[in-house]
């Protein structure tokens, strides 16, 4: 009896719920017939194949959240198909291609392409280089420029809408000589027949970027961006700077820096080149995960004297270059700083650059000025041997005062770094140029030369391993000679330095 009082009880209700239901508004009916109807559709749907003129449920899915203007939907309901489109379709499902069996019993096999391997481009930056010429600064993928034919064209807009724009083929360069990973560095060269952009109303430079079936033959694809956006104060910056003498006698690129670098090479490094470039230098500074902490304290007071400028580049790190996109780097420097210095050099961390004596960096680059390049000579030297008399005072010493013991083996080819005069570069590289206007000369020895201690600028400890007392003997395999010739120099460094920024790197630790 109780059983059935229940059931006659639960059918009240339910005979009331579908009278509630029922009897409520014809907009909710409406809208419960349409999405029963929508539902069966896309239940279908999914029996259909792949290759039939519809692209997928997903896709009918995909229209609820985006009705047509002209079908009303109270603004709660419309909310709440959002929100459950959101929730249960975040993304369009990619096409698959099924394989298939052809009228002459071939069966056809689909490949399905999902996703992107690598950016056709990816911008870091964009200069002028002249009234008619920019460069563009950027990676692309690697397997693109090597197995494909991808091509550029520049396109100057005007502001002033009055004015037609103008295209032009842009000048493919790749500085890094097959160096590149995933990614290779690219410099397109955008030279227009006649001068582009005003100091009235300003313009932009767009890149198409075209694959041209590079990978993929069936696909051509152009990606279009803006590589330079100029106002008016822009352009008339830019001739300010043009047409100006050079800020800088003597500019430093420096190449990514990256690991666990020791503070105290990199203070001994800067004093010792601040000092030998004069008041009329500059040095950039590129951050690729490398200044930690301790080296910032070492940078800092240089940067507030006005010698040096840090860039963070560590976002570079997304994409697989050589040596942390190295050469994207030098070639962004040698364009952002191309009219504000006379020389602008390139080499690394734990390599100094020495002039003999009787000759200063002034008189040397003088004589040098008919080049547009020139080659700097390495002299190898030890990064563990020292001298025995700087036992129990090692610690006291700077890096280069007491790795006196130079690396003479011969019959080897060493790496030589450079230094150019930028307005006549269009590219550059690590070791040197070899898009330049004019000439490059490679005989600069006893002129110039450079000391290489390899490895000490990412060793965090004491480099003196072995203590000797002799003036030669070969470790390894390798002989080496004593060479204190920057030994000599380490006293003047370090009054310099005290002199400079006073004592507060005094304490600097390894």
């Amino acid at each position: 009896m109780l059983f059935k009082e229940r059931e006659k009880g639960g059918g009240g209700e339910r005979k009331m719920f579908v009278g509630v239901v029922w009897n409520c508004a014809a907009e909710l009916k409406i809208l419960l017939t349409a999405l029963l109807f929508l539902f069966s559709i896309i239940t279908i749907l999914q029996f259909i194949p792949a290759r039939f003129s519809f692209s997928s449920a997903a896709d009918l899915r995909s229209c609820l959240s985006n009705p047509p203007p002209g079908l009303s939907f109270s603004a709660a309901v419309q909310s709440n198909l959002t929100v459950l489109n959101a929730t249960v379709v975040p993304r369009r499902a990619a096409a698959v291609e099924r394989d298939e069996v052809l009228g002459n019993g071939v069966v056809k096999r689909g490949f399905s392409g999902v996703g992107s391997a690598a950016y056709n481009f990816v911008l870091m930056s964009a200069y002028r280089g002249g009234y008619n010429t920019f460069a563009v600064m950027g990676l692309a993928s690697k397997p693109l420029h090597v197995f494909g034919k991808p091509s550029y064209e520049c396109e100057w807009v005007p502001a002033d809408k009055s004015q037609d724009s103008l295209s032009v083929p842009g000048q493919k360069i790749l500085p890094d000589w097959g160096y590149g990973r995933i990614y290779t560095a690219v410099v397109v060269n955008c030279t227009f027949p006649f001068p582009v952009g005003d100091s009235d109303s300003g313009g932009k430079l767009l890149i198409h970027a075209t694959t041209n079936g590079g990978g993929d033959t069936n696909l051509n694809t152009t990606d279009t961006f803006e590589a330079v956006v100029e106002t008016p104060p822009d352009f008339s910056n830019f001739t300010k700077s043009f047409q100006s003498p050079p800020k800088y006698d003597y500019l430093y690129c420096g190449s990514s820096l990256y690991g666990n670098l020791n503070p105290q090479r990199v203070r001994e490094w800067l004093a010792y080149h601040v000092r030998m470039l004069g008041e009329k230098s500059h040095f950039v500074i590129h951050d690729a995960g490398g200044v930690h902490p301790a080296v910032m304290e070492v940078l800092k007071p240089w940067m507030e004297k006005g010698y040096v400028t840090l860039q963070d580049i560590r976002d570079q790190e997304r994409f697989d270059g050589y040596y942390h996109n190295q050469f994207l780097i030098v070639n962004d420097c040698l364009h952002r700083y191309k009219f504000q210095a006379k020389w602008m050099f390139f080499f690394d961390v734990d390599e100094f650059i020495f002039v003999p004596k009787k000759s200063t960096l002034k008189s040397v680059l003088g004589s040098l000025s008919g080049f547009t390049q020139f080659t700097i000579e390495q002299m190898p030297m030890s990064n563990k041997l020292c001298l025995r008399e700087d036992f129990g005072k090692t610690f006291r010493k700077w890096g280069f005062e007491k790795l006196v013991y130079k690396d003479v083996k011969r019959g080897i080819r060493r790496d030589r770094k450079y230094a150019v005069q930028p307005r006549n570069v269009f590219a550059t590289g690590v070791h040197m140029s070899q898009n330049t206007v004019g000439k490059t000369t490679h005989k600069t020895e006893g002129q110039i030369m450079y000391f290489h201690y390899h490895g000490t600028i990412a060793e965090r400890r004491e480099p003196c391993r072995q203590l000797v007392n002799t003036t030669s003997l070969t470790v390894d395999g390798i002989p080496y000679v004593l060479d204190t010739t920057m030994r000599d120099a380490a006293g003047a460094v370090k009054r310099f330095e005290l002199k400079t920024i006073g004592p507060r790197l005094q304490k600097t630790r390894q």
